[in-house]
């Protein structure tokens, strides 16, 4: 496009910031903990890809991987009593709140024992037991119901925040902009989260936006904000502490523009490298080299001694998990027929 603006520099480079995570002064075993979560998300969508190679996973299926940061550095900062909404790409952000494993890979085998009763699949789950009140496919759907979720924390007076976490192309969306103008307006305890991957399904952002920073929006609309590299989980948590703990202090929303990439296509489990204008095998190797978990691991191995020992006994523990959760699935029954209607109309299908 004539014109487009790189705002985003460095971040939007995925030549650059390559090398270990600054850890600050945060706790070691904090961030072995880190490394836990995003290990756990990144095995479980890549046995969900297993499942849709193998034809046992029916519904699309789309996966975050390579995106894992954000979601963790922000889960970091939240408790069961907010309100986190999600979409389409929603397993890392149902899993950072350590909702149940099992229930997910249930949900994406449609059975009866998944997050959603085995009526919507990977594009729908639910617990709201860890905060994590619902995903839908709809594009931008659930922002809104997070700005209504926000009023109402707003007004039960206990600190809650809610989270609205969506990608770069939501932000065409004209929802988009009304909900940051009524969360800006009501000083709104609410959380924005843009995963800014600079793809919207296979368009690349300088063919849909003047710019490639989605933040000029929450900027428009005199809400805080930060842009940050959505690769390091250090800079995640950061920026969710500050904004969340502002909102929980009544100062209104907040806005995060996390710039990451996916590594697979919009959805299912390949790489996609021949569509889009810069999605080639060269662009999606540089971005391999910014993994989120690959950088907090040197980080950890260099500057605190944490031994790949270590990682590879945490890693093998999520494996197993990850096993047993697919297990789980598999052994579940399908919903009953006499079922189909309960989530359709109030009382039932009697």
């Amino acid at each position: 496009m004539k014109g487009f603006q790189n705002a985003l520099g460095a971040l939007a480079d995925p030549k650059e910031l390559t090398g270990a995570l600054d850890l600050k002064n945060l706790p070691t075993d904090w961030l072995v903990d880190k490394y836990r979560d995003m290990m756990t998300i990144r095995r479980a969508e890549e046995a969900v890809a297993g499942l849709v190679r193998s034809g046992e996973a029916k519904a699309p299926c789309h996966l975050g991987i390579g995106q894992e940061a954000v979601a963790v550095g922000v889960s970091a900062h939240l408790n069961a009593g907010d309100k986190v909404y999600s979409g389409h790409r929603g397993h890392s952000h149902y899993l950072a709140l350590h909702a149940p494993l099992d229930g997910m890979m249930a949900e994406v085998l449609g059975k009866a024992t998944g997050a959603s009763g085995g009526m919507g699949g990977s594009m729908h789950l639910f617990a709201p037991e860890v905060g994590f009140h619902g995903s839908v496919p709809i594009v931008g759907a659930t922002i809104p119901i997070a700005v209504g979720a926000g009023l109402a924390c707003k007004m039960d007076g206990k600190g809650q925040v809610a989270v609205a976490y969506f990608g770069d192309g939501a932000c065409e969306e004209g929802v988009v902009h009304e909900s940051l103008n009524l969360a800006r307006v009501l000083a709104l305890p609410v959380l924005f989260v843009c995963e800014n991957n600079l793809y919207s399904s296979h368009l690349d952002i300088h063919l849909r936006q003047p710019s490639n920073s989605v933040a000029r929006f929450a900027e428009a609309h005199r809400v805080d904000h930060r842009v940050i590299d959505g690769n390091d989980v250090v800079a995640v948590s950061e920026a969710a502490a500050d904004l969340i703990a502002n909102a929980r202090a009544g100062k209104g929303p907040g806005f995060i523009e996390a710039v990451t990439f996916r590594r697979v296509g919009h959805v299912g489990p390949n790489e996609d490298i021949d569509v889009g204008v810069r999605r080639s095998p060269g662009e999606l190797t540089a971005w391999k080299r910014r993994d989120p978990v690959r950088r907090l691991t040197d980080a950890l191995s260099a500057s605190r001694g944490v031994g790949q020992d270590r990682f590879a006994g945490i890693d093998a523990e999520i494996v197993r998990a990850v096993d047993e959760a697919v297990a789980f699935a598999r052994a579940s029954a399908y919903p009953e027929d006499r079922v189909l209607l309960d989530y359709v109309y109030a009382g039932g299908a009697a």
